[in-house]
């Protein structure tokens, strides 16, 4: 099986493409500049680089959030259409997830991090052990205090993941003292290669149906949800 995945859900831009056998290409980019510009030119690019095409691949998958809004709708619309055109699966797996796969040779609990703003953040609970990760807790959009406090009763030390964490760090420290530990910088941010190789071991999903998970509505939806709830009450 060839697998074409897509990581746009963040500042960082993650291409890969691997089988069975191992990652064959994986491409990285940390710069903050537009996804939607980048990433077609950079599968393209990619797959020539492995000497694939596109009729090569079997599987896209893609980080289908929580994240930047922009980022992740993105990366679901690329993938979606790719799929969709190549008549090939579509996987869609967590973004915190694929970035929780860092911290799977930790010694207890991994929380993947996405600051979320006003104190708040994207988030997850993941116990690793020997080499694999298993979900204790869904993605959930939440204050970051309230998170922390409900770690307090782990009997474990417990790392963060993500350039973000170090916004809440504090916070962290404060409610679990020195069970609580930062990732190196090298470990912050998700590998593509990674996602490629987690999206071969799940279900294919429906394509038409399928959608981002934002976690919680951006900003502006939710603004006009609540300004049209208002008019029909008026």
């Amino acid at each position: 099986m060839n697998v074409l995945a897509i990581d746009t859900s963040t500042n960082v831009l993650g291409v890969a493409v691997a089988n069975e056998q191992g990652i064959i290409g994986e491409q990285i980019t940390y710069t903050k500049r537009n996804h939607s510009v980048r990433a077609m030119p950079t599968v393209e690019a990619l797959l020539k680089e492995c000497g694939m095409k596109p009729a090569d691949l079997n599987r896209i998958v893609v980080a289908k959030g929580p994240g930047s809004y922009t980022g992740v709708r993105i990366g679901v619309t690329i993938a979606k259409s790719l799929a969709w055109s190549l008549g090939i699966e579509l996987v869609g797996i967590s973004s915190l997830e694929a970035l929780a796969l860092n911290g799977r040779y930790f010694n207890g609990y991994v929380c993947p991090v996405f600051d979320a703003r006003r104190g708040q953040l994207y988030t997850a609970l993941f116990k690793a052990e020997n080499g694999k990760i298993t979900r204790i807790q869904d993605d959930q959009n939440v204050l970051a205090k309230d998170f922390a406090d409900g770690l307090r009763r782990l009997d474990a030390p417990v790392l963060f993941v993500g350039s973000d964490a170090s916004i809440h760090e504090e916070t962290f420290k404060e409610a679990l003292g020195d069970r609580a530990f930062l990732a190196p910088a090298p470990l912050h941010h998700a590998r593509a290669g990674e996602l490629a190789m987690l999206g071969m071991q799940r279900p294919a999903e429906e394509i038409h149906s399928f959608v981002p998970n934002y976690v919680r509505l951006a900003e502006a939806e939710a603004k006009w949800l609540e300004a049209q709830e208002k008019q029909r009450e008026e």
